[in-house]
């Protein structure tokens, strides 16, 4: 049960902003220049990022509907999801996108843990000072953003496909759409 007065059946984040639009409008931009704006990382590669941080924040709704996306995006799909969520070494994704999400996880647990050997790391592998931002921005965020649906206890549900649909929703509109109901 949320903490405060929610509509009923808007899961996380979807109902904070029915709540307050004024708020939804500024961190669905947010939210739609970081995971679908221009980039040299592709949409589904951002998504992962988004999941991986809200997986290792215990997230629940935030990491299965960035997981949800992520998989609707990317090759590997689900499966590719979660083995980056639960073994960063051992996913089957690039070098480059190993190191991102290294240096995400850093951030989650401090903005300075994110120090010069993983940045050196990344950059060794082919990530450009745009990626290493933009994985940190996002990273920041994403702690934001679960600390948001989380601390206000909104509703996650426990269905996948629940997930899924939302997924398809912000595959084909982005989240200025999904912001607006």
């Amino acid at each position: 049960m949320a903490h405060i007065q929610l509509e009923p059946g808007q899961p996380g984040i979807l109902g904070l902003f029915r709540f307050r639009p004024e708020t939804a409008k500024p961190l669905a931009e947010l939210a739609d220049v970081l995971l679908r704006g221009p980039s040299t990382l592709s949409r589904g590669e951002r998504e992962l990022i988004a999941t991986v941080v809200s997986r290792g924040n215990d997230c629940s709704f935030c990491a299965s509907a960035h997981g949800a996306v992520a998989s609707a995006q990317l090759a590997g799909g689900a499966a590719l999801v979660e083995a980056a969520a639960q073994d960063i070494d051992q996913a089957p994704i690039s070098d480059k996108l190993k190191a991102l999400l290294r240096i995400a996880s850093l951030v989650r647990e401090d903005g300075r843990a994110a120090d010069e050997a993983a940045v050196l790391a990344a950059k060794t592998a082919g990530a450009t000072d745009l990626e290493i931002h933009d994985t940190v921005l996002i990273a920041a965020a994403f702690c934001m953003f679960n600390r948001y649906v989380d601390g206000l206890a909104t509703f996650a549900p426990s269905d996948p496909a629940s997930y899924a649909n939302q997924a398809r929703n912000i595959v084909d509109h982005g989240y200025l759409a999904v912001s607006r109901g």
